[in-house]
């Protein structure tokens, strides 16, 4: 199995370290890509790094991992909630997925309860701030290698 990892960011991300820092930190998007480089450098794992605000994007990445990757962590943000499309591309990979919250969801508004990306996820990491990204890595890296056996 592929040790390519895509690590795939919905709307709004860009701004992350800008964007109510109260809720989701001070540290930047590329503070969070140059973490899971480190990280996925430390595991083996080779790491494809995007940040979208468009739907359509997302799922074309998510495409081109089905062929490339041998995982995918994702934070899709607001598209959790919304977003069929992206389900139905994760659903058409055959690989781990693990799914990343910077905040805790469940701690917020109602809406923000339901997830369709969890319906294909492998996992949810939620809560845990960008560290999140990084309990992803490891947890996908480990999947990868069992897959292998």
């Amino acid at each position: 199995m592929s040790r390519i990892v895509y690590v795939l960011n919905g709307p709004n991300l860009n701004l992350l370290g800008k964007r109510q820092p109260a809720i989701y930190g001070y540290e930047t998007l590329a503070d969070v890509e140059n973490d899971c480089r480190r990280v996925g450098q430390e595991l083996d794992l080779e790491i494809e790094f995007h940040q979208s605000n468009a739907e359509y994007q997302i799922i074309d990445w998510i495409h081109e991992a089905r062929e490339r990757a041998g995982g995918i962590v994702i934070n899709p943000a607001a598209f959790t909630h919304t977003s069929v499309a992206i389900l139905g591309a994760l659903n058409a990979c055959e690989f781990p997925i693990i799914e990343v919250h910077i905040s805790n969801v469940h701690k917020r508004e109602s809406f923000r309860h339901h997830s369709y990306v969890s319906l294909a996820a492998s996992g949810v990491i939620a809560g845990f701030g960008t560290q999140g990204y990084q309990l992803a890595l490891h947890r996908l890296a480990r999947l990868i290698s069992e897959a292998k056996a």
